[in-house]
């Protein structure tokens, strides 16, 4: 381990902690190595999910109760 990690104590679940072991088996990565690849995707999920509602901010917002009534203008409901 680098001087430019950072450790830190995690409790999985039991399954979750063989699943994880069986996948760095199976990868030939650490464990760690697997968890922080899961949580670099986690996160740039997250990015781009913030990014979707910046680019949406100013669409204009329709109640749940007027879709209901367009649904039914429609004939979709």
């Amino acid at each position: 381990m680098s001087e430019t990690h950072k450790r830190s104590t995690i409790y999985f679940e039991p399954e979750i902690h063989h699943a994880l072991r069986v996948k760095a088996a199976n990868t030939r990565q650490s464990v760690s190595d697997v968890v922080n690849e899961a949580v670099r995707l986690a996160l740039r999920e997250d990015a781009e999910d913030l990014n979707a509602f910046e680019e949406r901010a100013e669409e204009p917002t329709l109640s749940y109760d007027a879709l209901l009534k367009d649904l039914k203008l429609h004939g979709k409901l």
